[in-house]
């Protein structure tokens, strides 16, 4: 199929001016008008496709071209639009150029510079397109290579743990049930959790115990109460899947392993100070290691293990409200309260 012909939209509030531009331009490209910055602020709102290219007058009333480039440059959807700004004599090129404007074109009009600068300009706006649109699909395709890598290796962890199938599953649904209603019901850290993207809390959540692949079959596999010495094997779980995440990448580039890194290394710590293996307290804590702490915690509760059966979600709620302020951040702990319909229907739906 052809490719469409491209728009280029005029700002001009001189008719005759716009006219001759209509007429250099008709032949290769659809050509739209408008008489001020205003006008041209409103088209761009409303056309669809957005135009490929923008003529901008500099001088014209109500919204003149320097305002109306300053606003199109803070725009997220309008901002990529290359702009050409259509120049008297006593008009700054040099000004416009450094202020973002690809290039400019002097009245009188030559016809074939019009042509020339348009379409030079087109033709950079689209092999730009097509690169952003190239790195956009790689991207996708690394971002979800990793994903399966990483959840494969979280099964194999659930698998040698003889946690019950699901476990992976319910807590990164928890978290993201969590976070979701933090930020629906405009929590103390509704904006943190924006900011956190919630669909990446969820995939990190995956690898919380991803140290475990270091601790000994005879204190991981034990069926009884560990001893003491057994038990601080086991707590160096959280520093081990600290180790592992930073060989997978820079955590400090990837908010993806950032997350990962937070999340194994601090979801057993607790909001007194009596966790491991930091002993952080309150917010020194990482949000997204507060939310696995609970989620870990409520999902260890209402499953059975080998070591013990299933405690009745009443009774699993009871805890976590005994926890707050000790063991788990009170305005969380109060959230799982609210949605503990939703987490006792994930906890049932995925066994």
């Amino acid at each position: 199929m052809p490719e469409k012909i491209p728009t280029v939209l005029v700002v001009d509030d001189v008719d005759v001016n716009v006219i001759i531009l209509e007429e250099i331009l008709k032949d290769d490209y659809n050509v739209i008008t408008a008489s001020n910055g205003k006008e041209a602020l409103e088209t761009l709102r409303e056309v669809s496709p957005l135009p490929k290219i923008v003529l901008l007058d500099v001088m014209m009333p109500q919204m003149n071209g320097r305002e109306l480039f300053e606003i199109l440059k803070t725009d997220n959807a309008l901002k990529r639009i290359p702009v050409i700004f259509i120049t008297a004599e006593n008009d700054s090129e040099s000004e416009l150029l450094s202020a973002g404007a690809v290039d400019f074109i002097n009245k009188p009009f030559l016809p074939e510079i019009v042509k020339l600068r348009v379409r030079n300009q087109i033709e950079l706006k689209n092999y730009s397109d097509s690169l952003e649109q190239m790195v956009a699909e790689k991207t996708a395709e690394a971002t979800k290579t990793l994903d399966n890598a990483l959840q494969g290796l979280a099964n194999v962890i659930e698998k040698r743990d003889l946690e019950s199938g699901e476990h992976v599953k319910r807590t990164q649904l928890f978290v993201k049930t969590l976070a979701d209603y933090l930020i629906e019901s405009e929590s103390a850290y509704a904006d943190e959790l924006i900011r956190l993207n919630p669909e990446i809390i969820m995939k990190s959540m995956a690898l919380h115990d991803v140290g475990k692949i270091a601790i000994p079959d005879r204190i991981l596999l034990k069926p009884g109460r560990l001893t003491p010495d057994e038990y601080e094997i086991m707590k160096t779980h959280t520093i081990r899947g600290k180790e592992i995440i930073g060989e997978l990448g820079d955590v400090n580039t990837s908010m993806y392993l950032r997350h990962c890194e937070d999340i194994c290394y601090g979801h057993h710590e607790r909001w007194d100070g009596k966790g491991y293996p930091r002993q952080l307290r309150e917010k020194e804590i990482p949000l997204t290691a507060r939310l696995a702490s609970l989620a870990d915690v409520y999902d260890a509760l209402v499953s059975a293990r080998v070591y013990k059966s299933a405690m009745r979600y009443e009774e699993a709620m009871q805890i976590i409200l005994d926890g707050r302020n000790s063991q788990f951040d009170p305005v969380i702990a109060e959230a799982v309260v609210q949605i503990q319909d939703q987490f006792c229907e994930i906890s049932q739906k995925y066994r």
